[in-house]
């Protein structure tokens, strides 16, 4: 939608007051009350009153899977991922993964979120979407043992080949877990991402399973194997990460490792419950992701916030992950750990930014406005979502929404 290199927006609430923002080349250019528009800007045209908030940053998804929403229900990981995901993948086409990916971006879009961490197959028809809808993400190129010799050495050849090629979107490795990739692949997705400044993502402590069987195979826990194969850094997203001690927390902290933590999958999966409290206590960086859609079953950051809030609630007490620290897992933390200067709204900060509708009916009273927007707003609120300082979604409405959703819709008959 926004095509100017600069955008101008009056009256938006920020942090208790309203406040002029003025955005000039993919930045915050100015924010305050007495600031004004400079010739050739874009003018944000509006009668809504708005507030505006940093995006969220989903940390760990599968953007391809809106495909299988619902296609597998109420059963444990293994079950689910041997019996039906991934058969249902290998019948999926790089065409399928193009239209499941827009569709996902759509809904990411429509839920508030300007960046996504993804792990999937035909990884390039993702990057390919994500460059033309105008978001930021970290495209992952998965890795098993059983894909064989030719199609990893293919792997490493795309990682080189789109790492730096758009500055909005980055690239990882992402060997997919202990119990489907074996050392010698482990230490060389490493090396590869590391010879290429890519980061590395990958499931790690999802079950209780996955402990036992990497404790009888390798005589350590996932944690300290990979810490002792030297794979564990500060370039590491290891999503779930569940079943830990308090040492093995010491170790993620003390590598550096950031945690993308997904409640709802944990929960419908029967995986278990994030220890968020020691986790909070051990100093590590906490993110949160939705997962994918057939083990969640949306992509709403927003709902998954909030979730991971209350189960931490339930199991530490009412005072662990306050409203402001559970908005800093979705924002602010997931910037920093893909080195995004973003994830809040202040000059010189990239230009992303959500525009919330204050006349919603769950911002009414707005006694605390974080608190209305994790735990009673929905999506409906969401008005307007901008990344680089480009309109992406106004007035909850985004281009080509209509065709991707048709195209899904018949892309998925085939299934049924």
């Amino acid at each position: 939608m926004g095509k100017n290199n600069s955008l101008y927006i009056e009256h938006l609430l920020l942090n208790g007051e309203y406040v002029n923002v003025r955005m000039a080349d993919g930045i915050f250019a100015a924010i305050g009350k007495d600031v004004k528009p400079e010739a050739g800007d874009e003018i944000f045209q509006t009668d809504k009153n708005l507030a505006i908030v940093p995006p969220f940053y989903n940390m760990h998804t599968h953007a391809a899977m809106t495909l299988l929403r619902g296609y597998a229900d109420d059963m444990e990981l293994f079950t689910w991922l041997n019996e039906h995901i991934w058969p249902f993948e290998a019948k999926m086409t790089p065409e399928d993964v193009r239209i499941g990916s827009e569709l996902a971006i759509l809904e990411m879009v429509k839920s508030g979120t300007v960046f996504f961490n993804d792990m999937y197959w035909n990884t390039e028809e993702t990057w390919k979407v994500l460059d033309r809808m105008g978001i930021r993400g970290c495209m992952g190129i998965t890795l098993i043992d059983t894909i064989g010799e030719e199609r990893i050495q293919q792997s490493f050849e795309l990682l080189e080949r789109l790492s730096g090629k758009n500055p909005r979107i980055q690239m990882s490795i992402a060997p997919h877990a202990v119990y489907t990739v074996g050392e010698k692949l482990w230490i060389r997705a490493a090396e590869a991402a590391r010879k290429c400044g890519a980061k590395i993502h990958f499931h790690l402590s999802e079950t209780e399973k996955e402990i036992k069987d990497c404790i009888a195979e390798h005589g350590l826990s996932p944690v300290r194997w990979l810490d002792q194969l030297g794979v564990l850094g500060p370039d590491c997203i290891a999503a779930h990460v569940v079943h830990v001690d308090d040492e093995e927390l010491a170790i993620l902290k003390e590598r550096g490792v950031t945690i993308a933590h997904n409640p709802v999958s944990n929960m419908k999966l029967y995986s278990g419950y994030f220890r968020s409290k020691p986790a909070i206590d051990s100093g590590c960086r906490v993110t949160i992701g939705t997962d994918g859609c057939s083990s969640n079953n949306n992509l709403d950051m927003r709902e998954e916030t909030k979730c991971a809030s209350m189960i931490a609630k339930c199991n530490y007490g009412p005072e662990t992950l306050p409203v402001d620290m559970a908005v800093d897992w979705a924002t602010k933390n997931g910037a920093e750990a893909f080195g995004v200067n973003g994830g809040e709204i202040k000059v010189g900060k990239v230009a992303d930014a959500l525009l919330v509708d204050l006349d919603n009916e769950r911002f009414v009273p707005c006694y605390n406005f974080n608190s209305n927007w994790v735990y009673a707003s929905s999506n409906e609120a969401f008005d307007t979502l901008i990344c680089d300082g480009k309109i992406i979604m106004k007035d909850r409405k985004m281009a080509e929404e209509r065709r991707i959703i048709a195209e899904a819709k018949a892309c998925c008959k085939k299934w049924m």
